[in-house]
């Protein structure tokens, strides 16, 4: 565990604060209780996992927080969209919530990927208004693979304080973290994470799969590779015909197909289900196909074949 922790501070280019934990839910709002108190305001996006998909934990670890939502074309955020919200959510002490952590996801739920510059001007925005930075990483190693720039020019050189960083979605099992870039973001959290029933006994076999999973690179060939994957899946649909919803820039594709191409599909043992999201521009026709590491060209090509009658 001690030399994986260190490995860490390796990876992030500093010294680097680092908690394992079993699942994304608890990474997220865990740091998001740490950096926030019961009495603020969260604003993240109204896709975000935290918001959509977390049961309400960041709430229930924050002791009442409160998440404000906001809109975005694939589920980023836009320092425009967090400007235009804190002017229309004014802090009025000791009655309105004072604005303190700002939330985005890299990749998005929507398989966007902010770019470093992007992220830099989140980062400044957050700094300028006194708020923390937390980035979601479920897909953390997908956006790196996709950009192909350092871990670091992703989170502390652009601003971002808290990281959940994700494996369980790139090969892992029941292994995320939480890394904070300042050290004092970080105190007293040992507390927290035990007080969720966080600190496992064996600790030793979520630090054994990272030890792994950061030697050689080979986090972000495994990225790379279901990034590839849903490239070509998403490039072979749309000459299909099939309607793409958002750029396939991670490891998702977002698509609608025809009822017939559809039923052909699951007849073929297709298994897939309605994704319907906030808004929702498909009208409950959106599906959400996911690649993984051990996704091959074949099945990719197979599944294309299918849905274009061949």
């Amino acid at each position: 565990t001690k030399r994986v922790e260190a490995r860490f501070s390796e990876v992030f280019e500093r010294d680097v604060a680092v908690f394992f934990v079993a699942t994304g839910g608890a990474a997220n709002s865990l740091a998001l209780a740490q950096l926030t108190p019961p009495w603020g305001l969260i604003l993240c996006h109204q896709e975000s996992h935290i918001q959509m998909d977390e049961c309400g934990a960041p709430e229930f670890f924050t002791g009442g927080a409160k998440l404000l939502p906001l809109p975005g074309f694939a589920a980023k955020l836009t320092p425009e969209a967090v400007e235009a919200a804190l002017s229309g959510f004014p802090e009025r002490p000791p009655h309105g919530m004072p604005a303190a952590t700002l939330s985005i996801t890299q990749a998005t739920e929507c398989c966007a990927v902010y770019s470093v510059d992007e992220v830099k001007a989140i980062g400044g925005l957050a700094q300028r208004r006194g708020l923390k930075a937390h980035m979601d990483g479920a897909r953390f190693a997908n956006a790196i693979a996709a950009l192909g720039c350092a871990p670091a020019d992703m989170t502390s050189k652009a601003g971002v304080d808290a990281l959940s960083f994700g494996a369980t979605k790139n090969g892992c099992l029941a292994a995320e973290a939480v890394v904070f870039f300042n050290p004092d973001d970080a105190k007293d959290f040992m507390f927290r994470r035990k007080r969720a029933a966080q600190l496992f006994s064996k600790m030793r076999f979520i630090a054994a799969q990272f030890e792994a999973y950061l030697a050689d690179g080979l986090w972000l060939r495994m990225a790379a590779h279901a990034n590839a994957m849903a490239a070509r899946l998403s490039a072979g649909l749309a000459a299909a015909g099939a309607r793409i919803w958002y750029p396939t820039e991670a490891n998702e594709v977002f698509v609608s197909f025809a009822p017939d191409v559809e039923r052909r599909l699951v007849a073929a043992g297709a298994a897939f289900y309605p994704w319907v999201t906030p808004g929702d521009p498909a009208k409950g026709t959106m599906r959400r196909l996911i690649c993984s590491f051990a996704t091959r060209e074949d099945e990719i090509d197979r599944f294309i074949d299918i849905a274009g009658g061949r």
